[in-house]
């Protein structure tokens, strides 16, 4: 394979692979920014994968609307985000419940849901039949003359480019909008910002939905984008993946996006490895953990260093002192 067709295909799979990431970090940050921790990602991330998948099938096969099938999908994959994330919100802002056993407790409940409903919906089978009608790749006209770069980045799946696109907008509402400001003061010093009249209950209920919305979001890039179905093992530790990818990222919008494009990256390289020739001299096996252990070795450089939002994690009750 000549040198251009590699780096074509390596920069298209690392960009078609880290767009649930990017997703699903974006939703962690704009949670933990507001001080609600949201360990329940990968569930968030499963239920939408769920959600777009048996959406997509049914609109496109049983209304035959094969057009509108996968933005169905998409919006059926945020409404469930936030549905789930409902729970995670209650336990965390209402009944100030630990943030993590919450989120924990909601990941088994989405894995769980997700395979039961397949079943009852599918006969019996553990996973869905396969989507039909997915999203193809979009091919910007011009861009993609580019040498080298042009085919490998703008020839991607619409939702890749509604990730890149939400990357711009949560940074603009974070950093440049009084919303964004009273979010990030919540997440930082909740007292003070509710003597200055923000709700910090309801500021936080807000970012743990739009959380949901994310997530959800990513999950659906993994199952009417990437697999073209859903079964068990559709996300298979990506939500964890982008909760590396938040954290590495620093709780920043762009920084979680650049960490998720370098796991993205090493899993493009782990599912390439035969057409590019490493499968010679990496076992397979080794390369496909290589996403996994970047995420480790990048969580123990950097986690230390990281500095989450002060009141990341911390239950706030109104009143007391």
């Amino acid at each position: 394979m000549a040198v251009s067709a590699l780096v074509e295909t390596v920069l298209n799979n690392t960009i078609m692979y880290s767009t649930p990431l990017i997703l699903g970090a974006l939703g962690g940050v704009v949670s933990e920014r507001a001080g609600v921790v949201n360990i329940a990602l990968e569930g968030l991330m499963t239920i939408g994968a769920f959600a777009a998948a048996v959406t997509t099938i049914f609109v496109g096969e049983q209304l035959g609307l094969s057009g509108l099938a996968p933005w169905a999908g998409l919006l059926a994959a945020m409404l469930c985000g936030v549905l789930f994330s409902l729970p995670h919100a209650v336990a965390s802002i209402h009944f100030k419940a630990d943030q993590v056993v919450s989120g924990v407790a909601l990941n088994f409940l989405a894995a769980g849901f997700s395979i039961f409903m397949v079943k009852r919906l599918f006969n019996g089978s553990a996973q869905t039949t396969t989507v039909q009608f997915p999203f193809n790749k979009i091919t910007i006209p011009g861009l993609t003359d580019v040498p080298v770069i042009g085919k490998g980045i703008f020839s991607s799946y619409p939702t890749s480019y509604i990730a890149f696109l939400l990357v711009f907008v949560f940074w603009l509402i974070l950093y440049k909008t009084p919303f964004g400001l009273r979010l990030r003061a919540i997440g930082e010093h909740p007292r003070a910002a509710d003597t200055l009249g923000v709700n910090v209950y309801n500021y936080r209920y807000i970012a743990v939905m739009i959380s949901g919305a994310l997530a959800g979001l990513g999950g659906a890039g993994m199952s009417i984008a990437i697999t073209g179905v859903f079964q068990q093992n559709t996300i298979s530790g990506h939500g964890f993946m982008a909760l590396a990818a938040m954290i590495f990222g620093k709780w920043h919008p762009v920084g979680a996006m650049g960490a998720a494009l370098f796991f993205g990256f090493a899993t493009a390289l782990a599912a390439s490895g035969q057409v590019l020739g490493l499968t010679k001299y990496v076992p397979s096996e080794l390369l496909n953990m290589l996403p996994y252990l970047l995420t480790i070795l990048a969580l123990a450089g950097v986690v230390g260093k990281a500095e989450a939002p002060a009141a990341d994690g911390k239950p706030y009750e109104k009143g007391q002192r």
